[in-house]
């Protein structure tokens, strides 16, 4: 018989475990697994809350439908009736004290169509001029990689990057644009502007066309009725023969023999013949710590960041807007850096019939001492952000603040290249030990389920030799 062990019990730990078990049901493989979890809990940052008929997600609520991994996992776990899409509006930007919308036609804040936006309000004319210069200059120099700012700026200028690209993407990441590696996270674009020489042009020529709807328009993300807690604990359950153990955090491993000898902060040793870390990198470093290899890995910053939920009578809100929430220009004098106007995003199952529910994030590079306020803090300065721009009558039914401090892992510039120099270093020092999750290749929940699953088959190989 031999052992897997998997550490960490996010939703990259609990896809490796159940891809494992799959797979070794299906050869009737002699193999047993163990999942440890330091905390108390499994899931990581998927942690959903319900209170007085409100479904609040303290971290992500929802996964993107055109990255297939997480609905087929969801589905094979028993999960597929209870898939539900987003509410489709409006999404604006706030800049200069205004909502403006999205404009039209735009693929993360790269413009396609022309009209909507020279006539975006969000723009000024040098800056709209700026932007269409991506059509005639020419490409750049080949790169093994550079920032995002850098990137985006050379083509569309810093009016357009400052407005809209980067309070997209830092909804994503929660980053500095010019910290962050492109090819870490968007290497498409590098690759439509070296074959097409523009990304406008790039994004015309491959993205499918979209015909004029003139209903909703089409859905972008599933989450799961009940919370996306729902998918966490339908895994769980599945993992009829994992052997689960939360509270054990790893304090380091050692190879002898062909194996590994795995010390637990409680005291306990496991043997094990393959790991596989679904942690941060921090913590992979810690375990590691005495070969050469893993010490000479840089260390990863990550940004610590909150939310915030706040619940109202729908009769509260005296300045509704119509759409599904709003990101916030960096430019702007807010603290707050982005609003969901949850009810509206998942109006089926977010909020009961005549409420309403506001999510709104905090906490960004060089503005991370926020998340150390207090409740009621936090909850004050959101509102005060939130009512230079909506008229809200009186206080919230109820607030959650959710922190996650060092939450956000950051994909400096040279990750990509660090990540593939780990896993040669892992491979040919201590074959069978591999990496997953949100530190390494993608932040998204699919992202993550690709990396545990992907996981779990490179270590059936690797025991299968």
């Amino acid at each position: 018989m031999k052992h897997i062990t998997i550490i960490g019990g996010g939703i990259a730990g609990l896809t490796a475990a159940y891809y494992l078990q799959k797979e070794i049901r299906s050869k009737a493989l002699p193999y047993h697994v163990t999942l440890l979890e330091s905390g108390q809990r499994l899931g990581g940052k998927i942690e959903t809350l319900r209170k007085d008929g409100f479904t609040i997600e303290r971290g992500p609520d929802s996964f993107l439908i055109r990255k297939k991994s997480a609905e087929r996992l969801a589905r094979e776990v028993g999960l597929g009736d209870k898939l539900v899409k987003n509410g489709t509006g409006k999404a604006y930007i706030l800049a200069d004290d205004q909502l403006h919308s999205m404009p039209q036609g735009s693929h993360m804040g790269i413009p396609t169509k022309i009209s909507p936006f020279l006539s975006s309000s969000l723009f000024s004319f040098p800056g709209k001029l700026r932007a269409g210069m991506d059509l005639f200059i020419p490409k750049g120099e080949t790169a093994e990689d550079q920032s995002l700012g850098k990137f985006f700026r050379n083509r569309l200028g810093d009016e357009v990057v400052e407005n809209l690209i980067e309070p997209l993407l830092s909804g994503i990441y929660a980053g500095d644009l010019d910290d962050l590696s492109l090819m870490a996270t968007f290497p498409q674009f590098y690759e439509l502007e070296q074959k097409y020489g523009s990304l406008i042009k790039g994004l015309q020529k491959t993205l499918p066309a979209v015909k004029k709807l003139s209903g909703k328009k089409k859905s972008m993300f599933y989450s799961i009725e009940g919370g996306l807690e729902t998918l966490v604990t339908a895994i769980q359950e599945a993992l009829d023969s994992v052997a689960i153990q939360t509270n054990a955090a790893v304090e380091y491993i050692m190879r002898d023999n062909g194996k590994y000898q795995l010390s637990l902060a409680n005291g306990k040793k496991i043997q094990s013949d393959a790991v596989i870390f679904a942690t941060p990198l921090s913590v992979l470093k810690q375990t590691l710590k005495d070969y050469a290899f893993i010490q000479q890995l840089p260390d990863m910053k990550a940004t610590s960041v909150a939310n915030v939920a706040l619940a109202f009578d729908q009769s509260a809100i005296k300045e509704d807007i119509d759409g599904t929430g709003f990101v916030v220009s960096r430019n702007s004098n807010y603290r707050i850096t982005a609003c969901t106007w949850t009810h509206k995003k998942w109006p089926d199952t977010a909020a009961p019939k005549g409420k309403a529910l506001l999510r709104c994030y905090v906490g960004r590079p060089g503005d991370e001492d926020v998340i150390h306020l207090s409740d009621h803090q936090l909850t004050e300065l959101v509102l005060h952000d939130l009512n230079k721009i909506m008229k809200i009558d009186g206080d919230p039914l109820f607030s959650i603040v959710s922190r996650w401090e060092n939450g956000m892992p950051q994909y400096r510039v040279g990750h990509k290249k660090m990540v593939d120099q780990l896993e040669n270093d892992l491979y040919e020092h201590l074959p069978g030990i591999l990496a997953a999750g949100s530190a390494f290749r993608g932040i998204g929940i699919p992202d993550c389920i690709d990396q545990g699953e992907s996981a779990a088959e490179k270590v059936i190989a690797f025991l299968e030799k």
